[in-house]
């Protein structure tokens, strides 16, 4: 992937887009961008040893999108590859900020590019919550600025 498509070191999921992620005309419908970015930071988390689940089980927090800058540039279409991408561009003590990418694996065409603020909540108060000192650790060795 080119640097100026994707941040360079950025954490990569791979995503097939299925006809229920398509509107009538074959192309993918806005929301599902947003489903396909989620499932890359959690997919991310997980790889860094970080599950949902266990999350709120054990330490009682849940992570929740605050804000979103989402901007759409080439369609994605039926049974393309894509990849999305995630990559840590700057935290708050209860949020972090996200670079997010979707590019056609063919081509490396740029899709679509979000900045997303992610919120750390605790579990049962539903109020910001600090973020965990290992899950910012984990993300930090790999952290990645800009867009």
């Amino acid at each position: 992937m080119s640097p100026a498509q994707a941040p360079s070191g950025a954490f990569q999921w791979p995503v097939r887009v299925y006809y229920e992620d398509t509107d009538a005309g074959g192309v993918v419908y806005h929301a599902t961008y947003l489903r396909y970015m989620e499932r890359a930071r959690t997919e991310w988390l997980r790889a860094l040893g970080f599950e949902q689940r266990r999350l709120r089980a054990e330490v009682g927090v849940l992570f929740t999108v605050r804000r979103m800058d989402i901007e759409y540039l080439r369609p994605a279409r039926l049974d393309d590859a894509l990849t999305v991408t995630a990559a840590l561009a700057g935290r708050g003590r209860a949020s972090l900020d996200f670079v997010q990418t979707v590019l056609r694996a063919a081509d490396e065409t740029l899709c679509c590019r979000a900045r997303v603020n992610v919120a750390c909540i605790d579990a049962e108060r539903m109020r910001p919550a600090r973020t965990p000192a290992a899950i910012l650790e984990a993300l930090e060795s790999e952290r990645t600025d800009g867009l």
